[in-house]
């Protein structure tokens, strides 16, 4: 079996922020039935494209990962984007993504946030995933975190990530 390390970025702004972060770690943790291997300090941010009062706490972990044998890179980080979501619905997270007219995401609080945003040097390019995240390098609440935990990583070096080690299968 081929180990993988799968970086997640975690974010809310509702409710009791500490909690929801440590529910979303023990629900990553009973679902993967593993611990994690690293996690970021907890820090505070801004909203990042919309207007709230409620300021985010984030955070960024790395779990390592059996991927069984004969599943295909696509089918695994599937897998791994649907413990994601039921753990968001499972803590009270509703909806689907909604766009504006000119098809730009809408943003807004919330309770938690998982994302995916790398599994090793994995590169998935579909409709509904995207590894690398595409928007990572774009965001400080996912940046600053992240790069605590990524040192000495072949992925990332002198304060830049090289995309040109992410392969696609």
């Amino acid at each position: 079996m081929e180990k993988v390390s799968v970086y997640f970025s975690l974010g809310t702004n509702i409710g009791d922020r500490r909690a929801n972060m440590l529910c979303a770690l023990k629900a990553l943790d009973m679902k993967f039935g593993c611990g994690y291997d690293a996690l970021s300090d907890f820090i505070e941010t801004e909203p990042w494209g919309f207007e709230s009062e409620d300021r985010f706490l984030n955070a960024a972990v790395r779990y390592v990962l059996s991927v069984p044998r004969g599943t295909s890179r696509s089918r695994f980080a599937h897998g791994i984007l649907d413990v994601c979501k039921g753990i968001e619905r499972s803590m009270g997270r509703n909806g689907v993504p909604e766009y504006d007219e000119g098809g730009r995401r809408i943003y807004r609080s919330r309770i938690i946030d998982i994302d995916i945003l790398m599994i090793d040097d994995w590169r998935i390019d579909e409709s509904d995933l995207k590894i690398p995240h595409p928007l990572m390098q774009e965001r400080d609440f996912v940046m600053i975190p992240l790069r605590q935990i990524l040192s000495g990583s072949e992925l990332y070096r002198n304060g830049t990530f090289d995309f040109t080690v992410f392969h696609q299968e």
